[in-house]
């Protein structure tokens, strides 16, 4: 049966608008050394991580198969986070200047997937398992901390300290050491979905709160520092700018557009890899 295309943007047009930007921001990211990318094309790439939760929301509250849709973005972030801990822990395939990446945007959407679900059990009224579900995630550095207050010798045994990093980098992400996206990301993501059947109020909620996290808070923190000029949120401190992602958001027409879903996500941990080691090159050639 054929859909009627609707005005606006569908869900691919918005995940190649993010995958474009992506793309401008990470060139940035890994050849920022060499002083020859201007500082814009992370700038205006800040609406592309926004535009990617905001996709996978929508995905997530359409697919037919979320253990499937779930697995597969668990296996992403737990590969990528792997690469990541090897990286971090062993200093293996470091950049000449010690510089390796820390994209790990993926261990948002497996945090947020399983308080997405929750919040629906909780719609369900299935209390329990929502509650259960929707805390987890939330409460699982806590439950770290209590396993090392109790049994502190884990910390002093190679083995054991290797493995309990690895698992808390990898396959079991804690949300307070994500090194992407943060504490206003995740917190976007709950409100995206806790109002998913409130489409105007969501957007503004999910902007208010963006804004608040990056803009606001920021410049508190900033302000009493020596040399700072508001004129830096601007320049130096434009993390907010992902709070215009609202615009291409509120043009979203419902509709999933043609597809491409295998690319966008291999795309990003294979063009993260590509251009990391094409900095490293660089990096090689020009020293």
């Amino acid at each position: 049966m054929l859909t009627a295309k609707r005005a606006g943007l569908s869900g691919t047009a918005l995940k190649t608008i993010a995958l474009v930007l992506m793309v401008l921001d990470h060139i940035h990211y890994f050849f920022e050394f060499t002083g020859l990318v201007p500082e814009w094309f992370s700038m205006v790439a800040r609406l592309s991580a926004p535009l990617f939760l905001f996709c996978t929301v929508e995905g997530f509250g359409h697919t037919h198969d979320r253990k499937r849709y779930f697995l597969r973005i668990w296996a992403i972030a737990t590969a990528m986070g792997t690469v990541e801990f090897f990286m971090m822990y062993a200093g293996v395939l470091r950049r000449g200047d010690g510089f390796y990446p820390l994209n790990a945007i993926m261990q948002n959407f497996v945090i947020l997937c399983i308080i997405w679900q929750g919040i629906d059990w909780l719609r369900q009224r299935r209390f329990v398992r929502g509650v259960l579900a929707a805390a987890a995630p939330i409460l699982w550095p806590f439950c770290i901390v209590a396993l090392l207050t109790l049994f502190p010798k884990i910390q002093d045994a190679p083995i054991g300290s290797a493995v309990l990093a690895w698992v808390i980098t990898a396959p079991l992400p804690l949300w307070t050491s994500i090194t992407d996206g943060g504490l206003s990301y995740l917190l976007g993501g709950i409100v995206l979905y806790a109002l998913y059947f409130h489409k105007r109020l969501r957007l503004v909620v999910w902007a208010a709160v963006t804004f608040c996290f990056e803009f606001g808070m920021v410049y508190l923190q900033l302000r009493g520092t020596p040399d700072f000029a508001f004129s830096q949120m601007f320049t130096t401190y434009y993390e907010w700018f992902g709070v215009f992602a609202v615009l291409p958001m509120a043009l979203y027409n419902g509709q999933r557009g043609s597809g491409h879903k295998l690319l966008f996500y291999w795309f990003y941990p294979a063009h993260i890899y590509l251009l990391y080691a094409a900095s490293c090159l660089v990096y090689t050639l020009t020293q």
